[in-house]
């Protein structure tokens, strides 16, 4: 384990031994800054010994990988899972907002509150979110350690190759939707206007049913299947059972596409050096090495120190929602009424996603009672017990932060 340090003016040095520190701390040359990971800032003067280190970045649209190296030792080490959950928060959102407008009472349509088109360097929210939480972690790495230089493994992904490995040239111009009016024709050509539903099913009536939801799975082929309207409204009122799963889905390679370049020139505003390399040469070095495949190993040969001494430990982050605005549930109670979203900003002195102690060990608070007994969990989901702890025999260690981090052993 290591012990992260700064000086007095809350620049990075080299970290020390969990000793050293201990020494500095009894002696009042120190003081805690942060628990996770562990950080100390000197209150006396230090000429700051640094050497060099590199960050290697291991970007992606899941989860991220980051590894701080000398070309001895390996100084951090963290895996972060990015959120996936904003295309559905806003369909939701457009769902309830068309709702008010059309069905509940009129409203003049707007269009001039959309500057979507006027701004050159828009992105969707949801990848500009995740690009947001890329450059917010690599500052945490920046504020801990004196890092020296960034290397970003950056990607590109031919969707059209990895669909028809054989296309080529004009090809690419020709694809699998030309000469047909609509996706919907398509879908039903397709399938050869044949219902997938009950086996000898006849009826000519032809649906095309949205394998994922339309909110998440969007109107790709690969999520549209042909279903008669028999078996259509069956389904949906849960009379008809189907296995369908939707085909390939490109959306990672596509994220890929839309972010390293934005992401890596959004680094070189905000550090000295950056520099980036690609997926092939990292899988060479693992390979070469006989290293696993995990986001934190492939960030360690990205840093190109990929046999220095490793840590036993590393970092899981995990970003979470900052703010809840919605004000009601989406679900109707019985009688049409509209259920309040909003919960108590602190329920018995603790917020949601606040670090907690019980019986020895760090948990986070995910749910809260107002009788004072709470859901706390690790960041992977396991659960303390199968019912709820008192808040009583809970000892607040950390308010809650939109980043997550919790310490775990290494493999």
């Amino acid at each position: 384990m290591l012990v992260y340090v700064l000086n007095q003016k809350s620049e990075p040095l080299m970290p020390c031994s969990p000793s050293k520190a201990r020494k500095l701390l009894k002696q009042d040359k120190a003081k805690v800054i942060k628990t996770e990971p562990f950080t100390i800032q000197l209150l006396h003067g230090s000429s700051g010994y640094k050497q060099e280190i590199i960050l290697g970045v291991d970007a992606g649209s899941k989860v991220v990988g980051l590894t701080a190296t000398t070309t001895k030792k390996e100084l951090f080490s963290a895996e972060v899972q990015l959120r996936n959950d904003i295309v559905d928060l806003l369909s939701t959102r457009r769902q309830n907002r068309r709702t008010r407008r059309n069905r509940l009472r009129y409203r003049k349509p707007r269009f001039s509150n959309r500057v979507k088109s006027k701004n050159k360097g828009w992105l969707a929210p949801s990848i500009e979110n995740k690009i947001l939480t890329h450059l917010t972690i690599v500052s945490k790495v920046y504020k801990i350690l004196p890092v020296s230089n960034i290397i970003v493994e950056v990607a590109s992904f031919d969707i059209q190759k990895i669909k028809n490995p054989s296309i080529s040239g004009v090809a690419y111009q020709q694809g699998e939707q030309m000469d047909f009016w609509n996706v919907r024709e398509y879908v039903l050509f397709r399938d050869g206007h044949h219902c997938h539903g009950k086996k000898g099913c006849k009826n000519k009536i032809l649906n095309v049913h949205h394998i994922e939801s339309r909110k998440i799975g969007g109107d790709s082929p690969s999520n549209l299947i042909t279903l008669c309207e028999e078996c259509h409204d069956d389904f949906h009122k849960g009379k008809l059972k189907l296995n369908l799963k939707r085909g390939q889905t490109f959306k990672d390679a596509t994220f890929m596409g839309i972010m390293r370049w934005s992401f890596y020139n959004k680094l070189k505003k905000l550090y000295p050096a950056v520099s980036m390399t690609y997926g092939y040469i990292t899988k060479n070095t693992r390979i070469t090495h006989s290293l696993p495949k995990e986001h934190r190993i492939d960030a360690l040969c990205i840093s190109g120190n990929p046999l220095v001494e490793r840590l036993d430990h590393f970092y899981f982050l995990k970003k979470v929602r900052c703010h809840n605005r919605q004000i009601h549930k989406v679900n109707l109670l019985k009688g049409g009424v509209k259920k309040l979203n909003r919960a108590q900003y602190e329920v018995k002195g603790f917020r949601l996603f606040d670090k907690v102690q019980y019986q020895g060990r760090l948990y986070y608070i995910f749910g809260r009672r107002n009788s004072g007994f709470f859901d706390i969990r690790t960041l992977d989901g396991t659960k303390v017990n199968k019912g709820s702890v008192s808040c009583k025999s809970l000892k607040l260690i950390e308010k809650r932060k939109t980043i997550l981090t919790e310490r775990r052993m290494a493999g």
